[in-house]
């Protein structure tokens, strides 16, 4: 971060912010040396023993994704495009949560592995579980990355610290309670964190509103700021946030590679989420946790997207940063919309909290990271390719060292996310190298028996492939895309090309017989064995999987009219 951006953004906190923060982080602190003393075993540390309640796991859910990618990358995206933004939870998450809830926990749960890649292990053999363990250990890494990066500048706003040196501190902390407890540790902290970021959010968000005279008066000065003013207030076509002028071709990037591919590859496979619904104490939890996680997930849109948009009109810089198109070097870009709206909305104390919510945001969201990336280091690379057949005490100890060697790696890719004016760009492209052809992996493997063990893991890098050359032919020009359009297509790709090249494999080898199948296919599944032993925790119409998946459809459809 540049000289002119750290004196144009400094917040200036008062002691009371400073010591809002310092019970912050006691408290913080103070729950992973109590989660220590349920680590005896590593199903303890990386799963806390699957014995957690669907209440904490659902909020754990929501909050372990509300890192960085929500933060700075939906307030940003907020401020450059405003309420198509919306296209990322309402399209983008809430059907991909309901499939996971309803469809793919109970093969994940009922299987009874312990990561995501186990889970391909046995359904496709040692070829497509070793590409996916590898893979998704760089992308956790990554994304890691993201998440300290943005942890990093706010310490650099508030203490004045080189952003290395703030990025080293902030690596150091959520080290320590990962370190300590565990999976345990990271859940129940990303369960207190989930409230101090609501009450970040809330607040900052009715005041921004009440600045601007409420939302006809934020819609009034987008229109006298900006051109495509129609398209920043409306939902719908979201051509300016796909760069896809033709409004047909726009929704169907929304709808297909946002919607289908990006968000499903997503929510359905990304371990760093499903750890959490592992972790619950029986089935019906572990089916619940997406679903109760599903409803905060769709209404916080509104105060994190909204943020955004009030950031643009309400900051001069970032108003300037906007009008020039993105070129003016005044120091800003889109990512420093949530700390500019703080900087010029709140006072001593509220500053306070709203700091302490960032922080929590961005630790949350690197302890998700970091915790997934120790799992799937130890149990599926570690474990079943290098040192087999240890005592667990073995494993155990493996994990804690992992998790520094990752947080030490976080600190590097950091600066790659550094690079990016808008964060969401860096991610979203993330995603359809990674997410993408996993989901086709899966939904191949789990509908059609005959896919082959080959089949997963040759499909897995040609469209793992296809995403890059698509993101490479754009940044050469060859392809002219603007905006987040690039990552649809580069998933969209990923996605067809990793099913035409299993279909492809799978029809000249030889697939599993199935008596290898029963628990990983679907045909091959006995339906009862889908609803698990715990019938009894459904007990009540407003606890069932079913009842609590079609609520948060009709939510985002009624949200999705109205913004429409």
């Amino acid at each position: 971060m540049t000289t002119l951006a750290t004196a144009v953004l400094r917040l200036n906190a008062r002691p009371i912010d400073y010591a809002l923060l310092a019970v912050y982080f006691a408290v913080v602190l103070g729950i992973g040396a109590l989660a220590r003393r349920s680590v005896s075993s590593s199903l303890d540390f990386f799963l806390s023993g699957r014995s957690l309640p669907a209440w904490v796991t659902g909020l754990a859910f929501i909050s372990a994704n509300l890192g960085a990618v929500e933060i700075f990358g939906m307030t940003a995206n907020g401020a450059q495009f405003g309420i198509p933004t919306v296209h990322y939870y309402w399209i983008g998450a809430i059907p991909a949560m309901v499939l996971l809830g309803l469809v793919m926990m109970p093969f994940y749960y009922g299987s009874q592995v312990r990561s995501v890649p186990e889970f391909l292990l046995r359904r496709f053999g040692s070829f497509a579980h070793l590409v996916n363990g590898l893979s998704f250990a760089i992308a956790q890494v990554l994304i890691a990355g993201v998440n300290l990066y943005a942890l990093a500048t706010v310490v650099n706003l508030l203490l004045g610290w080189p952003l290395w040196v703030s990025i080293i501190a902030a690596a150091v902390i959520v080290l320590a309670y990962t370190t300590l407890g565990g999976l345990s540790a990271a859940v129940y902290n990303e369960v207190m964190q989930f409230f101090v970021i609501v009450a970040m959010l809330v607040p900052l968000t009715l005041v921004g509103l009440h600045k601007v005279g409420g939302w006809h008066g934020l819609s009034d000065r987008i229109t006298a700021a900006n051109a495509d003013a129609g398209a920043q207030l409306h939902a719908w076509p979201g051509s300016n946030l796909t760069g896809i002028s033709n409004a047909t071709l726009s929704v169907i990037g929304i709808v297909f590679g946002l919607g289908f591919v990006l968000s499903f590859g997503y929510w359905t496979t990304n371990f760093a989420e499903v750890q959490r619904a592992l972790a619950a104490r029986n089935m019906s939890a572990a089916r619940r946790t997406p679903l109760i996680g599903a409803y905060p997930k769709a209404l916080i849109a509104l105060v994190i997207v909204i943020p955004g948009m009030l950031a643009a009109v309400i900051s001069p810089e970032l108003a300037q940063y906007k009008a020039s198109g993105g070129t003016l070097a005044n120091g800003v870009t889109y990512n420093n919309a949530i700390e500019l709206l703080i900087r010029d909305l709140l006072p001593s104390g509220m500053l306070g909290v709203a700091i302490t919510g960032l922080l929590a945001a961005f630790m949350a969201g690197m302890a998700a990271n970091v915790s997934s990336f120790n799992t799937v280091f130890t149990y599926d690379l570690w474990q079943a390719y290098v040192v087999k057949n240890r005592p667990d005490e073995y494993y155990l100890r493996v994990g804690r060292t992992v998790t520094v060697l990752g947080c030490g790696a976080a600190i590097g890719t950091a600066f790659i996310a550094r690079n990016y004016n808008n964060i969401m760009d860096y991610l979203q492209t993330l995603f359809s190298f990674f997410n993408a052809p996993l989901f086709a992996t899966f939904v191949l493997g789990l509908f059609w028996k005959r896919t082959t063990p080959l089949a997963g893991g040759i499909g897995l890098i040609v469209g793992t492939a296809s995403a890059l050359t698509i993101d490479q032919l754009n940044r050469h020009h060859v392809l002219h895309m603007s905006g987040q359009g690039p990552s649809f297509v580069a998933a969209s790709a990923a996605f067809v090309m990793d099913i035409l090249v299993s279909v492809a494999v799978s029809l000249v080898s030889t697939p599993k017989p199935d008596s290898e199948l029963v628990g990983l296919v679907w045909v091959l599944t006995p339906r009862d064995a889908l609803k698990g032993k715990a019938a009894r925790e459904d007990a009540g119409w407003y606890r069932k999987p079913a009842v609590l998946g079609i609520g948060a459809l009709v939510l985002a459809a009624v949200l999705n009219v109205i913004f429409w």
